[in-house]
């Protein structure tokens, strides 16, 4: 089965099947409970539940491994708890913050993702690596992860390999920014509103962004969120001009069949940020009571807490060693371009 079949069978699991995911959802549960507790102590109390939550999960996965049974229930944390504890994010926020991006913000966030996505490609094809791993990892990183892997790969058509290593790949680098930019906004003179930017626009994953940007207060974390909101919604629009660059490479080509296949694929829509984008239009409109919010962010933080005990249960450092350096290499300069050319930006702008 190739990863866009397993990806779109482990998407929505019938209603017979539900009892297929519970084992994945008790893990993450229980690594995200765990997180919490040791979030209790002192001095690992300094680490917020989220990175907490990854720790322990990639403790267990690659000390002790993750059984079998538990990847459905992985997945669908990684897909749809992290997509809701997203959209419940948003009535933490109101569009009078989101405002605060401005066109400035949005300029960065565009300008990074696309200078990061050409970097990467041709530092692909300057170190050896084949077009299409390059792509997948260049999407992963310069848009959101392991999601732009995925609907990357919906035009790209990679091998099964390639995915893995993406993902992989993708989620290790995210991973280090996620527990490195925290200790830098002192150290860089980055107030709450540039180090929330600085986050949104160069982390890898929603939910590494989320757990960097909070780790420095409630104002860089909402901030980050926005700004990496932000810059999910250019999936659509980037899987789509890489349709229309395989279409013309098949034309080249001669018209392959399988080519001009891969380039009729439907850009995926990111749902939940429209989803995150209500929230923020109710929470501006509504006044939510103080009683409601008391249980509603403390649930959120939990979910998120699950998404990432998912991610840390999901990385496997094997994987990277599976096709050499190089893509390896290609995934460190991809994040350490868009880490220091965003931080330029921010600079700049702000």
């Amino acid at each position: 089965m190739s990863a866009i079949a397993r990806e779109q069978s482990q998407k929505v699991p019938p209603l017979g099947g539900l009892a297929g995911i519970a084992p994945g959802l008790v893990l993450t549960g229980l690594v995200a409970a765990l997180a919490f507790g040791l979030h209790r102590l002192p001095v690992i109390g300094t680490l917020s539940p989220l990175i907490l939550a990854t720790l322990v999960g990639m403790a267990f996965h690659n000390l002790v491994g993750t059984p079998g049974r538990a990847k459905a229930g992985i997945a669908f944390t990684l897909r749809r708890i992290l997509r809701l504890a997203i959209i419940l994010l948003g009535l933490q926020l109101t569009a009078a913050q989101v405002a605060e991006v401005g066109a400035p913000g949005i300029a960065v966030i565009v300008v990074v993702l696309f200078s990061t996505f050409v970097f990467t490609t041709w530092a692909g094809r300057r170190l050896g690596v084949e077009r299409k791993l390059a792509e997948l990892i260049a999407a992963g990183t310069s848009i959101c992860g392991a999601s732009a892997v995925i609907a990357t790969n919906t035009v790209t058509g990679a091998s099964d390999e390639d995915v893995a290593y993406a993902v992989a790949c993708v989620t290790l680098f995210g991973t280090v920014a996620m527990f490195a930019y925290p200790l830098l906004p002192g150290l860089l003179h980055l107030d709450p509103q540039a180090f929330g930017l600085w986050a949104g626009s160069s982390i890898h994953e929603i939910a590494q962004v989320v757990a960097a940007a909070f780790q420095n207060g409630p104002a860089s974390g909402q901030f980050g969120t926005v700004a990496k909101l932000s810059r999910v919604m250019m999936l659509a629009p980037v899987v789509l001009g890489l349709g229309l660059l395989a279409a013309r490479r098949a034309r080249a080509a001669g018209g392959a069949q399988g080519d001009r296949g891969h380039s009729h694929a439907r850009a995926p829509i990111p749902w939940f940020a429209f989803g995150f984008i209500a929230m923020v239009v109710l929470n501006s409109l509504v006044t939510v009571p103080a009683e409601a919010k008391s249980v509603i962010v403390p649930v959120t933080t939990f979910l998120l807490s699950m998404a990432l005990a998912a991610m840390g249960l999901a990385t496997d450092f094997r994987k990277l060693r599976e096709k050499g350096l190089r893509p390896a290499l290609l995934g460190l300069g991809a994040f350490l371009f868009i880490a220091s050319f965003s931080l330029l930006l921010v600079e700049v702008v702000l």
